[in-house]
């Protein structure tokens, strides 16, 4: 099969996570970047990247990488690239984001009408057509421009990664199901670990725990835009990564999670989002506040995305919150915490400096996350860890 390079864009500060999730799938790092990791790949490898990557946003199939100072100069440079080789003569196609950032072509729209031309003007060329129906497959082409640098590439996921399809409901604040996923494989949690989200709020946290301690690949029940690329990816191909992602499924394995918020209503959802994913059976939810956070498991995790005060009114009610998150967490023992937060008395309240923090984006939003690390728990014999599979 033909080598491509796939580009995988993440959240700021995720790159490390990403990388290893594509490491572990078999495929080369090319290059990692901020907010994007770019690795070698044949045509089943978009196919494997789409069904089993948890903290990427898209999978792009990279068409060629260029400086442009001028509109000039970007028409022939795009109308260099080799279309031809990914899009169909009757294809329907348009650049559908284009970003520029710190470059002397700055206009998004202009950028994306001329690439469009040179496109047009090359596949007339290659495919000897003056008039093109569009009438086939769409593919949607994304651009971003950092510094005059040009990087363009064929989306293959269509909506967003992040959008797994069980979340038909959220709360005020929702964490990305892909940076959930992130918070969760930055921590060693394992699936045979307790780990409680005392803040669930529609309940992404505890779900995508149950997703990765289950084995289940996110993208195993969507569909992906590049299912329509017949002539350049075999149907053939989709079918078989969703067979190896099925037969890699433990559904059989007791987890021991839980997700807590004072909201009843927001409890409701949690559970109608967790029946959504299939994995409602595993994680036992409640309406309970943080004050009353008690556990007598030993050697769990605390992993949650606590309310930021983001609004004026809700600000003053932080310092008490986070002093109960800290008294509660004092009170679990042999506990890890991770808790993400742009509040910037998060430490002081919580009543102890992290052990570790790591600044994250969620959105456009600057965070931390902070790391409280508890003792490793006591090593288990041979029969008892022979079953602890990578998550």
């Amino acid at each position: 099969m033909s080598r491509y390079e796939l580009m995988t864009p993440c959240h700021f500060g995720l790159e490390a996570v990403l990388k290893r999730e594509i490491t572990n799938l078999g495929y080369e790092i090319i290059k990692a970047e901020d907010g994007r990791v770019t690795f070698a790949g044949d045509a089943a490898a978009i196919c494997r990247a789409n069904i089993f990557l948890r903290t990427a946003e898209r999978v792009l199939w990279k068409v060629g990488e260029f400086c442009a100072t001028s509109f000039e100069e970007l028409f022939e440079k795009t109308k260099e690239l080799p279309w031809e080789e990914i899009l169909p003569a009757d294809a329907r196609f348009w650049v559908a984001k284009a970003t520029s950032v710190k470059s002397k072509l700055y206009s998004t729209s202009d950028i994306q009408s001329i690439m469009k031309k040179a496109i047009v003007e090359r596949m007339k060329q290659k495919y000897r057509l003056q008039w093109f129906p569009e009438t086939g497959r769409e593919y949607a082409i994304r651009v971003s421009v950092l510094k005059d640098v040009f990087t363009v590439g064929i989306d293959t996921s269509g909506e967003s990664l992040h959008k797994r399809g069980y979340r038909k409901l959220v709360g005020k604040a929702p964490l990305s199901e892909t940076l959930a996923a992130a918070l969760i494989g930055l921590s060693p949690w394992r699936w045979d670990r307790v780990l409680l989200d005392p803040f669930c709020g529609s309940g992404t946290i505890p779900i995508e725990a149950a997703l990765m301690g289950l084995c289940i690949a996110p993208g195993v029940q969507r569909t992906f835009c590049a299912e329509g690329f017949r002539d350049r990816i075999p149907e053939r191909l989709w079918k078989e990564a969703r067979e190896e992602a099925r037969s890699l499924e433990k559904r059989d394995r007791k987890l021991q999670i839980q997700g807590y918020d004072i909201d009843r209503d927001m409890i409701r959802v949690a559970r109608q989002n967790a029946e959504m994913a299939g994995v409602a059976q595993h994680i036992h939810f409640q309406a309970k506040p943080v004050s009353e956070l008690s556990s007598p498991n030993k050697y769990g995790f605390l992993i949650t995305n606590p309310p930021y005060g983001e609004r004026l009114e809700e600000k003053a009610a932080l310092p008490a919150l986070y002093r109960a998150l800290g008294e509660g967490y004092a009170g679990l023992e042999n506990w890890s915490c991770y808790l993400i937060t742009s509040y910037e008395d998060a430490q002081k309240y919580f009543g102890r400096p992290a052990d570790k923090n790591r600044k994250l984006y969620n959105g456009m939003l600057k965070t931390y996350l902070y790391q409280y690390m508890g003792p490793k728990p006591p090593r288990r014999n041979e029969n008892q860890t022979n079953d602890r599979e990578n998550v």
